[in-house]
């Protein structure tokens, strides 16, 4: 599969399409919501029971929905046991100025952090890989 360029068109005119949210469906959201909040600086944009649906929404980002993408945690009411992350997802990423810093706060917080900070592998960035509340995996990127 090749990268999409300039002469090749999309089938419908995606000029006004952006992304808007990642989902991921979270076990105690008021653990997750300090999680993203106070642990990696996420604003609270919004959040919605659904008394009819025995579910509730809550949007976290670091900016305004209009312009940044955010994501989207799902609390199903009735889920007692821990979702399964299954084999498909594989994690989301954030940047920050001093990953080293972050991470030695984010431990001391009890954050898990299962590939410490360092370059990569073969070459390139400096990364962490750390786990959010339900086992979701978020590399964190130095950008300076």
């Amino acid at each position: 599969m090749s990268a999409t360029t300039m002469e090749d068109r999309p089938a419908v005119d995606t000029s006004g399409f952006r992304m808007l949210h990642t989902m991921i469906r979270v076990l105690d959201l008021d653990k997750s919501i300090d999680f993203y909040t106070r642990l990696l600086g996420m604003n609270l944009m919004r959040r919605t029971d659904y008394e009819s649906g025995r579910f509730t929404l809550a949007f976290v980002g670091y900016g305004e929905e209009k312009a940044n993408t955010v994501i989207e945690l799902t609390h199903n009411w009735d889920q007692a046991e821990p979702y399964t992350i299954g084999s498909g997802f594989g994690h989301l990423a954030i940047g920050v100025p001093d990953i080293y810093g972050t991470c030695e706060k984010l431990a001391a917080e009890g954050v898990k952090i299962p590939r410490p900070p360092g370059p990569m592998k073969h070459g390139g960035s400096v990364i962490a890989f750390i786990e959010d509340p339900d086992g979701y995996k978020i590399e964190l990127i130095e950008k300076k």
